[in-house]
């Protein structure tokens, strides 16, 4: 997948994640989009930041040539990505801190959200 592509998948999935929220309330606000990326078994970036009480939507893509399984304890979520493929998370809106993902097949592979 190009660069291209890619933006428009995000744009794409912020759009979904928009009109899929509640109106009304925190959950009404619009989505913070994130990208991140994983390749040669590490997280691009590593560490990656969002504003506190606001809904993110996070979008992976896995340049390996190995599935992944994203996994957070503190996020609450867990979602397999094909070699290759993307991956879309949609998050609530969180609280400041540190939120720790890896990836569960190869969990050598770390990564962290912060929250300010």
């Amino acid at each position: 997948m190009h660069a291209q592509e890619f933006a428009r998948f995000v744009a794409a999935a912020s759009i979904a994640a928009a009109v899929l929220l509640p109106p009304g309330g925190a959950l009404a606000q619009q989505a913070l989009s994130l990208q991140l990326a994983v390749k040669n078994h590490r997280f691009e970036p590593a560490e990656i930041h969002a504003p506190a009480n606001r809904p993110i939507v996070l979008a992976i893509r896995n340049l390996d040539a190995a599935a992944i399984e994203f996994e957070s304890v503190s996020l609450r979520v867990e979602k397999a990505i094909a070699a290759n493929g993307q991956g879309v998370i949609n998050l609530r809106p969180l609280q400041p801190g540190r939120y720790n993902f890896f990836d569960d097949f190869h969990q050598e592979t770390q990564g962290t959200l912060v929250v300010r």
